[in-house]
């Protein structure tokens, strides 16, 4: 501020003469004025201009709206098809945003609608799900598992699984009541398992500087995973009875819905990834093939050739997305060492427990 007053000083009044009076310029000040208004008059221009395209976008959507009267939001063919539906990234009610908190990735709510929809929409004859994630929470696998159920039993039309890069635990859990599973060549699958993530235990840590902690608790197990205290052997046993339990579900998924054998399925089901051509040979999955074989598969078994594949996505109808969404925006600067290891510590110690690939995710 000071260095500008004294651009605007030396502007507007001219260097002392040999008495010390300086004389003042009104044509200066006139100059200045006129830059002032030109930058107010371009600053209220902007402002008219980002009104009128965010009432464009409005209109826009408020038009594809009025189109649609599912409760998903989609606008479905008139005639007979196949829905296309994606499930990529992190299965999870936790959707991920962007920098505007615009959703981005796997829509898990949008998603159940969706198959809501299906359900009762006689056009749609059949379903491929392409499933390219890591796995996720135990609770929406298994909650997108039985609206995939729900769908067979319901309508009798069939649904396949076609796994993109990877398809795994979670990704597998819920292709395993599918009709048919076919993987991409280069697809990792299978890491049939539970994890509750990773617990830090930094108490001796804070022994060696001298901090003391205390925790109120109602009982001995209550604050079990705590970073600040040690685990007992009782509570690493509570913590691996509800990992068992999750596992034994998961494996009994996998043994109804590929007709397998449940020894057989624990024998295989220690958490490894498997690649397609592994999984082929252990009868996790049933061929290997893209997505468009899936489909030509799906048409030449339930005689649908005349149906076309429809690809229904998430589209976010609010303002700011359909105004950013497909902005590129820089990254914000990176964070330092410290607090980046907190900010994984603060993630990890969360623990739930899932059907998670750790190395995919």
């Amino acid at each position: 501020m000071d260095e500008e007053k004294r651009q605007i000083n030396e502007t507007m009044f001219s260097e002392p003469d040999q008495n010390g009076v300086r004389f003042y310029s009104m044509d200066a000040k006139k100059t200045l004025d006129k830059k002032s208004r030109t930058k107010k008059a371009l600053i209220i221009f902007g402002i008219v201009v980002l009104v009128f395209v965010i009432l464009g976008v409005a209109c826009s959507r408020l038009d594809i709206d009025s189109s649609s009267s599912s409760s998903s939001g989609n606008v479905y063919p008139d005639d007979s098809y196949i829905a296309k539906l994606s499930v990529e990234g992190t299965i999870s009610s936790d959707n991920a945003s962007d920098y505007f908190g615009t959703p981005v990735g796997y829509q898990h709510q949008w998603t159940l609608d969706t198959i809501d929809d299906l359900i009762n929409d006689e056009n749609n004859k059949g379903i491929i799900l392409f499933v390219n994630s890591p796995g996720g929470g135990v609770y929406e696998s298994d909650e997108l598992y039985f609206k995939i159920r729900e769908y067979q039993e319901q309508t009798g039309r069939p649904v396949y699984s076609s796994m993109g890069t990877m398809a795994a635990s979670g990704g597998y859990y819920i292709s395993a009541p599918c009709n048919k599973i076919i993987a991409n060549r280069n697809c990792w699958t299978g890491s049939i398992g539970v994890t509750m993530g990773t617990l830090f235990d930094f108490s001796e840590l804070l022994e060696r500087y001298g901090v003391k902690t205390n925790t109120i608790t109602s009982g001995a197990n209550k604050a079990m995973g705590s970073s600040v205290e040690s685990m007992t052997e009782e509570q690493k046993q509570i913590f691996q009875s509800l990992v068992d339990e999750a596992y034994e579900q998961f494996v009994g998924l996998v043994a109804e819905g590929r007709h397998m054998d449940i020894a057989k399925v624990r024998q295989i089901a220690d958490g490894r990834i498997y690649t397609a051509k592994q999984a082929l040979s252990l009868g996790l999955i049933d061929k290997i093939g893209t997505f468009d074989e899936a489909a030509a598969d799906m048409k030449k078994t339930y005689k649908l050739e005349d149906c076309e594949v429809a690809d229904l996505s998430y589209q976010d109808v609010s303002f700011f997305g359909s105004l950013f969404g497909k902005a590129n925006f820089p990254k914000m600067a990176s964070k330092g060492d410290v607090a980046a290891i907190l900010e994984l510590v603060e993630q990890e110690n969360q623990f739930p427990v899932s059907y998670m690939c750790e190395a995919l995710k």
